[in-house]
């Protein structure tokens, strides 16, 4: 006979054991209530079609990768139009890695009904996980059938010809040629291409064409997961093996970061926390603008913002290379306007440039300043041009968290996460005309800024506001 006390632990013994085969027999239904975090969410959430996950070793990131592959497949995803029949790729770096991550990733989010049939490249269907698949056709909830094709790099570039697909998802980096093949893949059905990966090759076409996202792509999005961000992971065990990587590894195997040569210039920069999205700017906020001057190189203008507390935003931005100076003032103007930007009493707009502006060319006989100053736009050209101490600046910003960039400054974001050392003291000339905008106009601001203005209420709601628009940054 059991006792009262032993009865009450056996029923929740049971009960736990129900709890746990359910979870197993069914882990997709258990994953938003589980295992998701936030950071696995905003990739799910995000409608971009071209989206990549650049995770730490056990940040989650496959997990949300194969979870993304069978919504697809099963015509259940909670964030998007589903279809009927649906045709994808899973492309893994080897046949190996393929079975030991990605197919039984895979395979554990489907439930045996769900799974029409396995087709195998090596082993037996009853085993699959432990042999090689080749694809597996899934059961569609709008009464279609689905096909999840597993592929893999090394089979080469004509491996990946003429099939037409609504996805694909590379789990961890391909080389260029294979990606730009899958991208062909999926145009006529208006696919869809997800990556998730751990960089470790160091800069390469991924670092460029998606972390940059050097083409300003509108369709391309990226998330940075670590340790941290899996609420899984036991605290003692990231502590150990962090003790035991090196700077670099612990930079790519935790954090997801690519490794930059001789190292980037503003570290402190993370695009969750100064990346924001755009908000209607107070009028006394509004500051000036700074113009790094260019016409084989870009011309960068960014428009600048500072509260009462002394954090600055970057709101607004015009970049362009090969124009005039009567075209770069329309464009200036224009941007203005939208942002209802002051004007003073002449109807002029002012701002700072880099004091070479000041140098007259035989080809005009007036300098860019001046040229700027017959077009309405009055500048000041005193600008302190000191690199080192400039960058010394911008690093104290951004560490204290008192620098933010609105997300409709992408030429700026790129910059920044792409700014590097060359040897050192010196920074490598290369994309670098937003970095100069950005220092003139940070070392154009007092030392320390005290705020001696008493806020009101509009200010303690405006504050809030401002609070609201830092978190709600797609991440």
């Amino acid at each position: 006979m059991f006792t009262d006390l032993e009865k009450e632990t056996l029923v929740k013994i049971n009960k736990i054991d129900n709890i746990l085969k359910e979870r197993k027999e069914d882990k997709l239904s258990n994953y938003n209530k589980d295992i998701i975090h936030e950071k696995q969410m905003a990739f799910h959430r995000c409608q971009k079609k071209n989206r990549w996950v650049f995770g730490g070793n056990r940040s989650g990131k496959t997990e949300c990768g194969a979870v993304e592959t069978v919504w697809w497949a099963r015509g259940i995803h909670p964030y998007r139009e589903n279809r009927k029949n649906v045709s994808g790729w899973v492309v893994s770096v080897s046949y190996e890695v393929q079975r030991e991550v990605a197919q039984l990733k895979v395979l554990s989010y489907l439930k045996k009904e769900w799974i029409e049939n396995i087709v195998m490249q090596s082993g037996k269907k009853d085993s699959a996980e432990y042999g090689i698949i080749d694809y597996i056709v899934v059961r569609n909830v709008f009464g279609g059938l689905s096909k999840i094709g597993f592929k893999s790099i090394d089979q080469g570039r004509e491996k990946f010809q003429g099939a037409s697909l609504d996805f694909v998802w590379f789990d961890e980096e391909p080389p260029e040629d294979i990606y730009e093949e899958c991208r062909m893949r999926v145009l006529d059905r208006k696919g869809e291409i997800w990556g998730t990966m751990t960089p470790l090759k160091g800069l390469t076409w991924v670092y460029d064409e998606i972390y940059l996202n050097k083409h300003n792509s509108s369709e391309v999005w990226h998330e940075e997961m670590e340790w941290a961000d899996n609420p899984y992971l036991d605290k003692n065990e990231v502590a150990e093996l962090s003790s035991s990587l090196t700077e670099d590894s612990i930079n790519s195997r935790r954090f997801g970061k690519f490794n930059v040569e001789c190292g980037l210039v503003y570290p402190e920069f993370q695009e969750s926390i100064h990346v924001i999205e755009p908000f209607d700017v107070p009028f006394d906020w509004q500051d000036t603008f700074s113009i790094d001057p260019g016409l084989n190189n870009p011309l960068s203008c960014h428009f600048y913002a500072t509260d009462y507390d002394g954090n600055v935003y970057v709101v607004g931005e015009w970049y362009e290379r090969g124009r005039d100076i009567d075209y770069h003032t329309k464009k200036i103007f224009e941007l203005a306007k939208r942002l209802n930007w002051h004007y003073d009493s002449a109807g002029r707009l002012r701002g700072i440039i880099d004091s070479a502006s000041t140098q007259r060319t035989l080809q005009s006989m007036k300098s860019v300043a001046e040229l700027f100053y017959d077009n309405g736009i009055l500048l000041n050209t005193k600008v302190n041009k000191d690199v080192f101490t400039g960058i010394s600046r911008v690093k104290e910003y951004l560490k204290n968290n008192k620098l933010f960039i609105f997300r409709t400054c992408p030429n700026m974001i790129r910059e920044i996460k792409s700014y590097w050392w060359k040897d050192g003291d010196s920074v490598r000339k290369v994309d670098d005309h937003a970095m100069d905008d950005l220092r003139y106009y940070i070392m154009s601001k007092p030392k320390e800024l005290v705020t001696t203005y008493e806020k009101n209420d509009i200010d303690k709601d405006m504050e809030r506001l401002i609070k609201r628009a830092r978190s709600r940054n797609g991440r």
